[in-house]
């Protein structure tokens, strides 16, 4: 009984943990001026949507992918995210480092299966781990669009670098349509 207590005491820790996720804000956005980007939650959400929508196009399975994407950013609880310019002068520990860390008291099956998630996503090279990278630089791409509609005009080398890490041809062609289109265009679809 004393163990369970314990896993089950580690497993609301992590999740608790995870609700930082929707307090911290993506960095990166800051260097093009953004003054109140979206938060890593907010990024990781749509990069699901996208990353299941890209499996759907790419015949992957849409749900391993949304996984993939669920928990692709979740180590940023401990390291913070680090823009790419960042990343020159300081060095994070791996993903899968501190994802061991961050499910090391939580349930056993809870911990494996984390770490089995955020490994595969680091180091397989799957059409799944494919669509799911690709959904990040997608979404990525899709929220400077969005930034860039709102008068922030430094984004564009967020849009360039994207769509060069774009693997995918439905990535690719996504990213095509995204830019050719505004943020509301959906709505011409309902109203008249």
């Amino acid at each position: 009984m004393a163990e369970e207590t314990e896993n089950a005491a580690g497993t609301a820790g992590f999740l608790l943990e995870m609700g930082m996720l929707k307090r911290a804000k993506r960095a990166g956005w800051w260097i093009a001026g953004v003054k109140d980007p979206e938060t890593i939650a907010e990024h990781s959400f749509r990069t699901g949507i996208v990353g299941s929508v890209l499996a759907m196009m790419e015949g992957a399975d849409a749900a391993k992918v949304a996984l993939l994407c669920l928990f692709h950013d979740t180590q940023e609880t401990r390291v913070g995210d680090i823009p790419h310019i960042g990343r020159r002068y300081v060095e994070a520990a791996p993903n899968t480092k501190v994802t061991a860390d961050q499910v090391s008291a939580a349930h056993p099956a809870v911990s494996a299966g984390v770490q089995r998630i955020v490994d595969e996503y680091e180091n397989d090279t799957s059409i799944e781990v494919l669509c799911a990278r690709d959904a990040d630089k997608l979404e990525c791409l899709i929220q400077a669009v969005e930034y860039r509609e709102q008068g922030y005009q430094n984004v564009q080398g967020w849009i360039d670098t994207s769509i060069a890490k774009l693997k995918t041809q439905s990535a690719q062609a996504l990213a095509e349509a995204a830019l050719a289109m505004s943020s509301v265009e959906w709505q011409k679809t309902y109203l008249p």
